[in-house]
């Protein structure tokens, strides 16, 4: 496992983890040291952790609570990159949510927790004015907010069916950008669109469609934190047909539309504060 320290403040430290692991390699137990959410910016992995198996593809959240042992596998060859933010007694304190929250183990891709990974993403990569530091404290209060009342689920395919599942996941997160539906994804997994639907759903926790959707909202998320093209330009180019189902969209999962996301990435953290942080 490669990482580098990219922020440490009293409150908040950010890693960047990117998995040297080959497939097979044994996987052995570790140790939370602290309270922590960790975004999957990229690839995917298995995870036990007290009693249940989660697998975690692009976009998932992996969470930490001191003292809690993980053991992560990685039986499919695509590697993965995680953004973590560890979180200081205080900052939890303060932040709140119970112990059944912190202790969930991980959570699937959710719209509104994908759009500040990648705000942070872009901070991360020094295209944002905004701070890891901020966007931690963002984070953070969006996870609990976001997963307060509701449960994990917990992966009970066969191993198998798990792979078919995941590697479709990451083929519709590499293929957002065009029209895919359901019976192009079974396909893509080899199963009949019955079956993958299901396999689907209980592995990941979402929908193929609503993975589909999420993804393109984190692409247009990154793009709207990286770069000036137009909103109309961005939400085509992801994979949007229609502008005004985009912005409702992306408006609904960020809590801000995208020209004001784009704003509060500059540096206008006002809009932070009244918006996103509202959730």
């Amino acid at each position: 496992m490669a990482t580098t320290i990219l922020l440490t403040s009293r409150s908040v430290t950010v890693s960047e983890f990117r998995c040297t692991a080959v497939s097979g390699e044994p996987p052995y137990a570790e140790q939370f040291g602290s309270h922590s959410v960790s975004y999957v910016r990229k690839g995917s992995f298995g995870c036990h952790h007290r009693g249940r198996f989660f697998e975690l593809v692009t976009g998932s959240i992996l969470i930490g609570h001191p003292g809690d042992e993980f053991t992560c596998t990685h039986d499919h060859v695509c590697g993965d990159e995680c953004l973590s933010f560890f979180l200081a007694p205080e900052l939890v304190e303060e932040i709140g949510g119970t112990r059944d929250v912190w202790q969930a183990g991980a959570v699937p891709p959710l719209p509104e927790l994908m759009v500040i990974g990648e705000l942070a993403q872009a901070a991360a990569a020094g295209s944002s004015d905004l701070g890891l530091d901020e966007v931690g404290h963002l984070f953070a209060s969006r996870f609990v907010a976001a997963v307060a009342g509701k449960s994990p689920n917990p992966s009970i395919a066969a191993g198998r069916d798990r792979r078919r599942a995941v590697e479709t996941a990451l083929w519709i997160d590499a293929n957002s950008h065009r029209a895919i539906d359901l019976e192009d994804a079974a396909h893509q997994a080899g199963l009949s669109p019955f079956h993958f639907l299901r396999l689907f759903a209980a592995t990941l926790g979402v929908t193929p469609h609503q993975y589909l959707v999420r993804s393109r909202l984190r692409h247009a998320a990154r793009r709207l934190s990286e770069d000036d093209a137009p909103v109309t330009d961005i939400a085509y180019d992801v994979g949007f047909a229609d502008l005004s189902n985009f912005t409702r969209t992306f408006t609904r999962a960020a809590g801000v539309s995208p020209l004001r996301f784009r704003k509060a990435s500059r540096g206008m953290r006002k809009i932070l504060q009244e918006g996103l942080s509202r959730h």
